[in-house]
């Protein structure tokens, strides 16, 4: 591997109903022990969440002087990879932690689970929806939705909504994606399955996977922007040593 990192900057985006909080608590030091600074912009309101960060990303990209690593986790991750894949020649690489589905997802977990708090908030407003929410989920989740559910305002549930019926990247696309893609999995993670993970790695040319868990996210956040670091750095090693592709390639791997 060369020595040299190909960016100097990476834009990192949340998940559904996340905030720029938790990107920074996952990737800011992992990325700057890579001499790689982090932008995580706050999350558009309310339905403007998907094209707003879209745009957000084409006007990062032109006020920068080189490519952009581009990622985030879960939606963040969906969003990322599309724009990567129409800005593949000012594009770094991606950082694809946690993706949720390909294509449409509407009864994928993770898009069910956005709907369904989105119907809780219309119903019983947000702190009653925040107590049902968070009444059987491990307290640091709790501590994560409460801060960052709080923080949209307003505009959470369609934010929600918005994010639930946006298509993920089809598989058939992600074959022609031509940089190199870092894919983090938790594989205790129902509503981010890492056979998705694993569908992406298949189709995507330059890719690796690294696996980490929840319970490790829970205990220390970067755990999962290492995952997905470490995965980066695999799949960009492969693809400028031009590696051929085999089945071993993508097989994940767990963290040290």
């Amino acid at each position: 591997m060369t020595s040299a990192m190909p960016t100097r900057t990476a834009v990192l985006l949340p998940g559904t109903g996340s905030d720029e909080t938790f990107v920074h608590a996952v990737f800011t030091r992992p990325l700057a022990a890579l001499g790689i600074a982090v932008t995580a912009p706050p999350p558009p309101p309310g339905e403007a969440v998907v094209s707003g960060y879209l745009a957000l990303l084409d006007r990062i990209a032109d006020a920068t002087n080189g490519p952009l690593l581009v990622g985030g986790v879960s939606l963040g991750a969906h969003l990322a990879t599309a724009w990567a894949l129409r800005n593949a020649h000012r594009c770094a690489g991606v950082l694809a932690a946690l993706p949720a589905w390909h294509g449409p997802g509407e009864t994928a977990p993770a898009a069910v689970a956005a709907t369904a708090s989105a119907e809780l908030i219309e119903r019983h407003g947000l702190e009653t929806a925040l107590s049902l929410a968070t009444r059987d989920v491990a307290p640091w989740l709790a501590e994560e939705l409460t801060r960052a559910w709080r923080r949209h305002g307003p505009g959470l549930a369609a934010s929600l909504r918005a994010a639930a019926g946006h298509p993920a990247p089809e598989l058939s696309a992600l074959r022609t994606l031509d940089v190199p893609v870092g894919i983090a999995t938790c594989v205790d993670d129902p509503v981010h399955p890492s056979e998705v993970a694993g569908a992406w790695a298949g189709a995507l040319p330059h890719s690796a996977v690294v696996e980490t868990t929840l319970a490790a996210l829970g205990a220390d956040r970067e755990s999962l922007g290492r995952a997905a670091t470490l995965a980066w750095l695999r799949a960009w090693s492969r693809r400028w040593s031009r590696s051929t592709r085999s089945p071993r390639r993508n097989r994940p791997t767990r963290p040290c």
